[in-house]
């Protein structure tokens, strides 16, 4: 255990990555005794749960962001670097950044995850995933872009498949995508296009499990199911992607195979630990899980280690209920905190508890006016879930210029239908190159499995 001295520098704590975990960590020490440096590949924190709403044209990637260094302007203890840590050296207690040795007394490493594939890492070609700004828009430009193209093409086959959007994944984050994909086709470009009707668009939300929003309550599971059914969404459930080639998505139900012809594929299935995890089981031997995560000891400290943490995303933590705490927003914001408050402790020669998190609730909204939030005690659906959707939301924004500008883009919109920033940005490339340009191969003929339409 390492405790303040007289007379010697301060204690120096390094954090590794700027999410929520250790962004609230690095906040949570802000003015404090210690000295903080704050390390992360990308110069801003990332509000990753609207992702969803850039990928659907709602709201700009700015309207998410905020620069690390303004957030931590004010906290004279602490120093943000721009850089990607690529080796950690416990016994030296040194972290590597580029050819950049830094020394530090407690590590906190907050590197989240990323999407998964389950093997099958090819798929990202056909399937993005949303974990990353780029990723937010490259999904923005194939939504867009398959409109686009469905309103030049002349063959009816390949229209129906430019007008087909599957979302793999019936968590939160599929459940966000269909519903926007399902307003964007049924109500906003409604009137946008001449040679289409955009209502004839299929969204369809494919979930191995036998309820979409397997970590809810049952009937809110079912709540969801039917407002998404409402809005046009194809649920299938109990259904698992087997392949993606040649823009056929490939599912068995049960023992029936079934084929989809779709040239926009969504991935909201699954994530894997950030390569950290790796670097850190090399360097200190600690145990990863299947997904690569850390698991981490009851005050998130990494077993043989107690000066490293591992917090967020990246972090398997099963002391509670047996369970490892789910990826989301709240378990690594209040892991942050913890550890933040666990090195003064030790500083202080005082202990903490292990770490106990507070669930306070579950939200996942279903398009406009339609949401689902499970407080434990409470469950609430419908438009005051909505709300309260909305609510939290905005109060957990980083800045509060983003706060302003967020929620005058939701107002906006509920009342215009109308979303600004459906901008096709990235590879310049023409409709007529679309496919050849993102879903390379050209699509084969279908046989001996029907290709369905759904």
């Amino acid at each position: 255990m390492v405790h303040a001295v007289d007379n010697q520098p301060p204690h120096h704590v390094v954090i590794v990555g700027g999410g929520f975990g250790g962004l609230y960590a690095a906040k949570a020490l802000a003015n404090t005794s210690v000295k903080v440096t704050l390390i992360d590949k990308r110069n801003f924190h990332l509000f990753q749960p609207l992702l969803y709403q850039v990928a659907t044209g709602t709201v700009s990637p700015a309207d998410i962001s905020s620069p690390l260094r303004s957030v931590l302007s004010r906290s004279k203890n602490t120093q943000v670097l721009l850089g990607q840590v690529n080796q950690i050296d416990p016994e030296a207690q040194t972290v590597m950044v580029g050819k950049e040795a830094i020394s530090y007394d407690s590590l906190i490493v907050a590197t989240g995850a990323k999407h998964s594939y389950f093997g099958k890492d090819e798929w990202s070609e056909f399937a993005p995933g949303l974990k990353t700004v780029e990723d937010a828009i490259e999904m923005r430009r194939r939504i867009f872009m398959a409109f686009e193209a469905a309103e030049k093409e002349t063959d009816p086959e390949i229209r129906a498949r430019w007008l087909t959007f599957v979302i793999v994944g019936g968590g939160p984050t599929g459940v966000e995508l269909a519903g926007a994909i399902a307003e964007l086709a049924y109500n906003t470009l409604k009137q946008d296009f001449r040679k289409i009707d955009t209502s004839e668009a299929q969204v369809i939300l494919l979930e191995g499990l036998d309820r979409v929003l397997p970590p809810f309550a049952p009937e809110l599971s079912q709540e969801a199911a039917k407002s998404l059914e409402k809005l046009g969404v194809n649920v299938q459930t109990s259904t698992f992607v087997t392949n993606l080639e040649n823009e056929i998505v490939t599912m068995k139900q049960g023992d029936v195979v079934k084929q989809i012809g779709a040239k926009t594929v969504l991935w909201a299935a699954g994530v894997k630990a950030s390569p950290v995890g790796k670097a850190l089981h090399s360097s200190t031997g600690v145990e990863l899980d299947r997904a690569g995560r850390v698991i981490v000891e009851p005050d998130l400290s990494i077993s043989g280690y107690e000066n490293i943490f591992v917090v967020g995303d990246l972090a398997h933590f099963a002391h509670q209920n047996g369970k490892p705490l789910p990826a989301v927003a709240p378990v690594a914001t209040q892991e942050g905190e913890y550890v933040a408050s666990l090195i003064q402790k030790r500083l202080s020669q005082e202990t903490l508890p292990p770490f106990n998190y507070i669930d306070r609730g579950s939200l996942a909204v279903i398009g406009q006016n339609h949401a689902v939030v499970d407080l434990g005690f409470m469950k609430l659906k419908g438009f005051f879930a909505w709300l309260f959707w909305l609510f939290v939301h905005i109060y957990y924004l980083i800045e509060f210029d983003n706060k302003i500008v967020v929620m005058t883009q939701w107002i906006w919109n509920y009342f215009t239908r109308n979303r600004g920033a459906r901008l096709i940005t990235g590879a310049e490339v023409l409709a007529d190159d679309f496919s050849q340009s993102v879903n390379s191969p050209q699509p084969a003929p279908v046989q001996e499995r029907e290709v369905v339409k759904v």
